[in-house]
């Protein structure tokens, strides 16, 4: 039946037992399609169980023996792959008309067939209007979990508002807390899985509350629904019920909400905003639910802001280099030993915003390497400056961020910096924090261990801040351990504290490890550590960080207390 059509030419399958009828259609027809014929619907069924991705239209009698053409519309309907083919009935009788479009039928055409044009041209129509919705439904929606593709959703989104804009409707963006890991450690397919899962129990929620949803990117799911006064109820509830379907592992969601009604806010940013609000559920395991507020909106805008400007605030120095000083404790007298670079952001209209704002948001998009390296140029071309101004090479600390360490170029920039400042490697101090080790941890030891080899000091930054056990450091190339603030801040007040910085410092010492205490305030921390045996401290006991001009003053007290020493023979 198949054997010499051109697979140009679309195909069309008529289906009525009148011979005469069959022929007249075929004639009309076969200029322009290939035609195939049945004498019923049971003949049309069986071809079409095999050859359903070949035809691109039936034309349907409806008075036939042994299965007339409802009972073929009927079976057709309940089938998902005959479903997608359209069908044009061909009747004498106008009460069936109605029908026929009841049960699925595309158009009719009356008989007799007595104009061809007509034919053809409804014949084109369907067939170009059909292939339409299947290019539509083929991109539309998400192959993994059947819901809306997140472009398909916002139109939608978009054509129901412009219906409707009294509906009160929310937007929620919902994501799987630590997704990598669930790939990781039980597979994609499992991961696929979840996925899956999760869209199935959103459908089912969208049963009762009349809206649409959408998977984004990788793990992350919109739901555009009516308003709920009891959210967070629903939100247990869906993750009681993921727990029930999936008992293998503890998956959690977070989920951002945002009630924002301005229908003149695109779809986009308002499910943008409520991704805002999930974020800020990180690592946070007190609750599930965040909702998008005016802070949220105001924070959103100067991060959207900060990351628009930050490669002019480089251009134009805004970003300003401060140095503190780090002192050793060990001897009679505090002597000054290094700096540690911690860069300020003194922004035209903004004025000085704190590092602890952009510093975290530029960690998240990479753009932390552009301030690292700029930070890194300002230290060398600050030694230099130094150098040449005092005679002396004073080292400077510079913080080396997780994302720097994943640089391919980290060493060339390194080394480059050094050959343009005329520095040696031992004048560049590094700082790694703690959290980068755990991380990728074999990734960054064998950076740090190449660094180390090209005779860098490594120093490991925020010890003690919560991300790895004390056992950890015995494996990691490091030179200094820098004692976390947070540990430091109450060993006057709790001997609990105080013991354990203690601890550390008799494992750096077993391991001969310099030691550093960040945020050191007080008179009674610095009595404390130095008996203790801590090397070096830096904090506001000392100082706060302050620009290059100012800094001078402690170098200056450094070279005029080594003059008095060495004419006192000291």
């Amino acid at each position: 039946m198949d054997s010499g059509f051109d697979d140009r030419r679309r195909r069309i399958l008529v289906v009525d037992d009148e011979f005469v009828n069959r022929q007249m259609l075929g004639f009309i027809l076969n200029t322009e399609f290939d035609v195939i014929y049945a004498d019923n619907g049971i003949e049309a069924i069986a071809y079409l169980q095999n050859n359903h991705y070949a035809v691109s239209l039936i034309m349907l009698d409806l008075v036939m023996p042994e299965m007339d053409g409802f009972e073929f519309l009927r079976i057709r309907q309940k089938d998902e792959k005959l479903r997608e083919i359209p069908v044009i009935v061909l009747t004498t009788e106008k009460e069936a008309e109605l029908r026929s479009l009841r049960e699925g039928a595309t158009d009719f055409i009356k008989k007799p067939y007595d104009m061809p044009e007509v034919i053809l041209a409804r014949a084109h129509r369907i067939v170009e209007l059909s292939e339409g919705r299947q290019v539509i439904r083929g991109t539309e929606r998400d192959k993994l979990t059947g819901l809306y593709t997140k472009s398909y959703f916002y139109q939608y989104v978009t054509q129901r508002e412009r219906f409707y804009p009294n509906r009160i409707m929310d937007v929620c963006a919902l994501n799987i807390e630590r997704f990598y890991l669930v790939n990781e450690v039980f597979g994609r397919d499992f991961g696929d899985r979840v996925l899956i899962e999760v869209a199935d129990i959103l459908r089912d929620f969208l049963k009762s509350s009349e809206g649409i949803a959408c998977r984004g990117e990788s793990d992350w799911f919109f739901v555009y629904f009516s308003h709920q006064e009891n959210f967070e109820e629903l939100v247990h509830r869906f993750q009681e019920e993921l727990y029930r379907r999936i008992p293998e592992t503890s998956i959690r969601i977070r989920v951002g909400l945002n009630t924002n009604q301005d229908k003149e806010i695109e779809i986009a940013r308002r499910c943008d905003q409520a991704r805002i609000a999930a974020d800020t559920l990180r690592n946070d395991y007190t609750r599930s639910v965040a909702l998008y507020d005016v802070k949220l909106h105001e924070d959103s805008l100067l991060a959207h802001r900060l990351i628009n400007e930050v490669q002019q605030a480089i251009y134009e120095k805004q970003l300003v280099v401060h140095y503190q000083p780090k002192f050793g404790i060990q001897g009679g007298k505090p002597v000054l030993k290094s700096a540690e670079a911690l860069v300020r952001w003194t922004h035209p209209e903004l004025g000085m915003i704190s590092p602890g704002v952009f510093i975290p948001l530029f960690e998240k998009n990479g753009l932390i390497q552009k301030v690292d390296y700029y930070v890194w140029r300002e230290a060398g071309a600050q030694i230099k400056a130094w150098r040449d101004k005092y005679g002396i090479t004073f080292p400077i600390s510079v913080n080396v961020s997780r994302i720097d360490m994943y640089d391919p170029y980290i060493e060339a920039k390194l080394m480059g910096i050094l050959r343009e400042f005329e520095l040696e490697p031992a004048d560049l101090l590094l700082e790694v924090t703690e959290s980068a080790y755990v991380e990728n941890a074999t990734y960054v030891v064998d950076v740090v261990k190449q660094l180390k080899d090209l005779g860098f000091q490594m120093e490991m930054d925020d010890f003690g801040s919560g991300y790895s056990s004390l056992n950890m450091i015995t494996s990691l190339p490091i030179d200094v351990l820098k004692i976390d603030m947070k540990l430091i801040r109450n060993i006057h007040k709790d001997e609990k504290s105080l013991h354990l910085v203690e601890a550390i410092l008799d494992i750096a010492r077993f391991m001969s490890l310099s030691t550093v205490a960040e945020g050191v305030e007080t008179t009674e921390q610095f009595e404390l550590l130095k008996k203790a045996g801590c090397d070096i401290i830096q904090g506001w006991y000392f100082s706060k960080p302050v620009p290059a001009r100012e800094f001078e003053k402690f170098i200056e007290d450094l070279l005029i207390e080594c003059k008095d020493n060495k004419e006192k023979g000291e």
